[in-house]
């Protein structure tokens, strides 16, 4: 395993490789690996010639009133797992070298961004396509993977890349859950025992939408005034949003129907959580 900083190194070495008819899977990670970025790792070993991972916390992703200081940043750990997964080349990119002075030129996918998450994290979006499409321009992925549980980032990651005309096939893998269903996030280890016990109410309340859907009710705002029901019975949990929408252009649905995303977003004491469900209804 290499452990590359520089853009421009990567860069030469994934180009030689590539003009050897080697393919490349590429996972971008903030770090604070678990085993939903294993998953990532091992289907893009499985897929691919050559694996890289990168692990970059993105500032450009956070707003002043977010956590960016506090998230983890357990690099030894990540380093281990990589090793142990038989990753090809880590890419550990400094701020600087990403957004070097002067940095004036962002991607924004205009309309998804604004969507969901996008309303409670303005700028989120933007922070988020801007690193991946540099990343994919420094390593030319043939494919790149991404977990189902950030749903609305990879809606935009590939309506980035459909616009404008990148040539890499984006992977939506599924979504990796705990014990309760809880799933795996890098933000779960801020939650005490009680809140984590708390924040099973996310999955369970993605089922009763399930159950109620397949009941036959088509009805959006019966289906989310039942799982608001739900989790607000639990004392941690405060809704951000809970939202039925078309998964292609993440407008808000009246009745079910087609390819629909089922997504919240619920703060569990200081924490916020997201989980979504994707289904498609024939009529």
């Amino acid at each position: 395993m290499k452990i590359i900083k520089t853009p421009e190194t990567l860069s030469r070495y994934l180009k030689k490789l590539k003009s050897r008819g080697n393919s490349i899977g590429f996972i971008p990670t903030m770090g604070a690996l678990h085993e939903g970025h294993l998953s990532l790792i091992r289907a893009a070993r499985q897929e691919n010639k050559i694996t890289v991972v990168s692990i970059f916390v993105n500032p450009a992703q956070f707003s002043p009133k977010e956590d960016l200081k506090k998230y983890p940043r357990p690099l030894n750990k990540d380093l281990t797992f990589c090793r142990k997964e038989k990753v090809d080349y880590v890419f550990l990119p400094r701020a600087k070298d990403m957004y070097p002075e002067g940095f004036s030129t962002y991607t924004c996918v205009e309309g998804l961004s604004e969507r969901l998450c996008g309303r409670a994290r303005p700028g989120h979006f933007r922070g988020v396509a801007t690193i991946v499409l540099k990343f994919f321009n420094i390593i030319r992925p043939d494919t790149a993977y991404f977990g189902q549980k950030d749903a609305q980032q990879a809606i935009i990651i590939r309506r980035m890349v459909k616009d404008l005309n990148v040539p890499v096939k984006i992977k939506v893998m599924p979504t990796v859950r705990g014990e309760g269903g809880l799933a795996l996030s890098s933000r779960n280890i801020y939650m005490s025992a009680l809140e984590m016990q708390d924040s099973l109410v996310l999955f369970k309340a993605l089922n009763l939408a399930k159950v109620l859907i397949n009941g036959g009710l088509r009805n959006a705002s019966r289906i989310i005034s039942r799982m608001k029901e739900l989790i607000n019975r639990k004392q941690h949990a405060k809704i951000d949003f809970v939202a039925i929408v078309d998964a292609r252009d993440l407008k808000p649905l009246k009745t079910i129907s087609g390819d629909y995303l089922i997504a919240l977003a619920v703060r569990i004491g200081k924490t916020r959580l997201i989980d979504n469900f994707q289904g498609r209804l024939l009529i």
